[in-house]
Formats: structure tokens, C-alpha cells, sequence
């Protein structure tokens, strides 16, 4: 894509924060007729949405477009990070046009199913680029990824997993409707003037010997090597180990499944001491090699300056762009959260609005492959152009 050369900005977004009871724009290209605004995407604190009724607010303004919403374990606005907040972009298109979908986990009988359904009731003629947005605690997000694929073969699919802060209890998602939970939602968008891209990135320090997953469930795990997962798991920690299952989220695991080329960090979720297993964000397959990861901050915040390196068109800065971090890495960064933001902001040069949230998971394909994946601990950045 680095040969395209873009004369004109077509599309147009806004962003905005909700604040003293009433949505005020602040930032990107202002959308001076909002009748013509085709997508809403709005992030918030589940608190949030519980006290305000925020589905007809947004209907109100812009009576024509498709609302999304999306609760969080924190917002992404512009280059800071925000709490129990509302805040949301308005996208307008020129010559591309958006559909959208939506499913209940409940009414399937696993996230695999779902995701295909979710992509089949969407046209697939000139469809170039698929977003995701799902619930977070209802949803296996790794069968959910591998039923995207099956539905949307080589079609970009970009996302997340809902947030409730973290507390890891139960989250909201809605498609023109008040959000609620179990809610999974796909925005198709059409044309060949849209230019989407995306990266992906960790910034982690894998350490220890690879071994092998030899016996595990789903996304809960038991053994290593024919080994006691937990108990390996602990004597790496140290003094660490005193504060499970939290201080897990600074030694999450490398997982290398057969078959793809770069390996996939999972997030421990929580650990059970009676059944020696630990629960984690995703899928932990039997056969895959599996190596310990430990935090580092300058790198962890430099992945999110590479994430945004992959998104760029030479000599252009994107229409939009749409970031979607990991809560361990909120966590782990604690009063250096920002500064993973500010890092994107400056590959963008200010120029791009920015808006997102913090996930209990990211979805997107490795940087240079088309299959999606589901990622833990990334930074994971899908920007937008629109051509003349």
C-alpha cells in the first residue's frame, strides 16, 4: 500500500465526550451535518451505561446512523486515558458505505457457530474490512476468531473483547439498542476507496525453557510436560506468588501453536488451588509450546509505537484510528498508561483522531498474515483512509 497516493481526505471523524450532560465535539474533522453520519462507535465505563441511558442520546443527534456500544476497563481518547467515561467518534464517508450485524452468545451453542453466523448476515459483495466488538466474559474469543475466519475467508477482521474494568464479571455490547450482555456485533464496510490497515504488538520478554502443553481444557490449563501447571507456574514467581492471582498479569504465557508463525500471549485470568489449574483468556491447546513472559515497561510502550509504524501510508497520516490495548497492560503500566497512547499519537504526528478502550481481549491478524487472532497484552491499532 506504500504507493498509494492520497490527494484528498474524503472521510470525516469526530470525536466526542459526554460531559455535563451532554455530548460536546473536541476533536478530528467536525461533521457539520450529522444527518449524514453513517457509524457511531461509543466506549464507556459499564457503570456508566447503567446510569445513563446513552442508545437514545446518540440516536437523537445522529438520527441516521448505525450505533454501536461498548463498555471498557477504561476509554482511549485522543492521547489520554479516562475512567467511567463516555466518549465516542462519528465516522462520514464519501464514497464507502457501512451494514452491520448482530448475535447473542445465548443463542448458539458455542462462540465458533456465532461467529460464522455473525459474518453470513452480512453482504459479501465489495466488502473489504470486517469490525468486531464482543462481549467479554459470555464469549470464547478464540472459537469466536476461528469462526470469523471460517465466514470471512480472506476479509479483514479487526476488533475486541468488552471490558468491565478489573473486575472480569460481566459485560455490555449493543448494536442500536441499550447494551447488554452476550452481545456480539459485526460493522461490514464496502467500497474500494476505503484503506484499512492494522498492527498488532506486545512488547514482552519471553524467559525460562519452552515446553509442552500436555494436558488442558478450553482455555483452562493443567499441565506442562506432564507437570503440575500451577505448580511450575509458581516457582518462577518468587516472592511474587504471595499475591495470585494478580500478579499474574506481570507474567503472562507465550503460546506457540502448531502452525502459526508467531506465538500468541494469553492472560492468566485466575488460578484453582484445589484442581493445581489456571483459567486464562483464551484457548491453551494440547501440543502447543508454551514459554513464561514477564513485563517491561519501556518495551511494552515502544510495541505500541510499532503497532502504529504498521498502520502509516507513505507521506499520510490516517483519516481515523481505532486502538484497542489490553487491561493487563493498564494494569501493569499503572500511572505510565498514557504514555503507550502518546506513543501512537506521535507516529501520527496529532494529525489522526484517536479513539478506543482498554479489552479483555484484542483481535486482529499477526502483522503480516489475514487470518484474525485472538491477542492478550497487545496493542493492537486499526487505522482508516478514505480515497478521493
Amino acid at each position: 500500500m506504500a504507493e498509494v497516493i492520497v490527494k484528498e481526505i474524503k472521510m470525516k471523524a469526530t470525536l466526542y465526550k459526554y460531559a455535563v450532560n451532554q455530548w460536546v465535539s473536541q476533536a478530528g474533522e467536525k461533521i457539520t451535518d450529522t444527518d449524514k453520519c453513517q457509524l457511531v462507535i461509543c466506549f464507556g465505563g459499564k457503570g456508566v451505561f447503567h446510569q445513563i441511558d446513552v442508545y437514545p442520546q446518540l440516536k437523537s443527534i445522529f438520527k441516521n446512523a448505525e450505533v454501536t456500544l461498548c463498555s471498557t476497563a477504561g476509554e482511549i481518547y485522543q492521547e489520554t486515558v479516562l475512567e467511567q467515561s463516555l466518549v465516542a467518534v462519528a465516522l462520514q464517508f464519501d464514497k464507502s458505505s457501512i451494514a452491520t450485524s448482530s448475535v447473542n452468545i445465548k443463542d448458539y451453542q458455542n462462540s465458533y457457530d456465532a461467529g460464522i453466523y455473525l459474518v453470513n448476515k452480512l453482504a459479501k459483495k465489495d466488502l473489504a474490512y470486517i469490525m468486531v466488538f464482543s462481549d467479554g466474559s459470555l464469549v470464547n474469543g478464540s472459537e469466536l476468531t476461528k469462526g470469523l475466519n471460517t465466514a470471512a475467508g480472506d476479509i479483514l477482521v479487526t476488533g475486541g473483547l468488552a471490558g468491565d474494568d478489573a473486575n472480569f464479571k460481566s459485560t455490555l455490547v449493543g448494536l442500536n439498542e441499550s447494551p447488554t450482555e452476550g452481545n456480539i456485533i459485526a460493522v461490514g464496510f464496502y467500497g474500494n476507496q476505503l484503506i484499512v490497515k492494522h498492527g498488532s504488538q506486545g512488547g514482552w520478554d519471553m524467559f525460562g525453557l519452552e515446553r509442552t502443553i500436555t494436558k488442558s481444557e478450553g482455555n483452562v490449563l493443567y499441565e506442562v510436560n506432564n507437570e503440575s501447571a500451577l505448580d511450575l507456574y509458581k516457582k518462577y514467581l518468587g516472592p511474587d506468588v504471595e499475591n495470585l492471582p494478580a500478579s499474574a498479569l506481570l507474567f503472562p504465557l507465550a503460546i506457540t501453536i502448531p502452525g502459526l508463525s508467531e506465538p500468541i500471549v494469553r492472560t492468566i485470568l485466575s488460578i484453582d488451588e484445589k484442581n493445581k489449574s489456571m483459567t486464562f483468556a483464551g484457548d491453551i491447546p494440547e501440543g502447543a509450546k508454551v514459554r513464561l513472559m514477564k513485563a517491561n515497561f519501556d518495551k511494552i510502550i515502544d510495541a505500541s509505537f510499532k503497532a502504529a509504524e504498521k498502520n502509516l501510508i507513505e507521506d499520510h497520516k490516517p483519516d481515523f484510528a481505532l486502538l484497542i490495548s489490553c487491561v493487563g497492560r493498564k494494569l501493569i503500566l499503572g500511572p505510565r498508561t498514557e504514555e503507550e497512547v502518546e506513543a501512537v499519537a506521535d507516529v501520527f504526528s496529532n494529525h489522526t483522531p484517536l479513539l478506543g478502550f482498554y479489552s479483555y481481549g484484542e483481535i486482529s491478524p499477526f502483522n503480516d498474515a489475514v487470518k484474525c487472532q485472538l491477542h492478550n497484552q497487545t496493542m493492537t491499532i486499526t487505522s482508516f483512509y478514505e480515497l478521493p
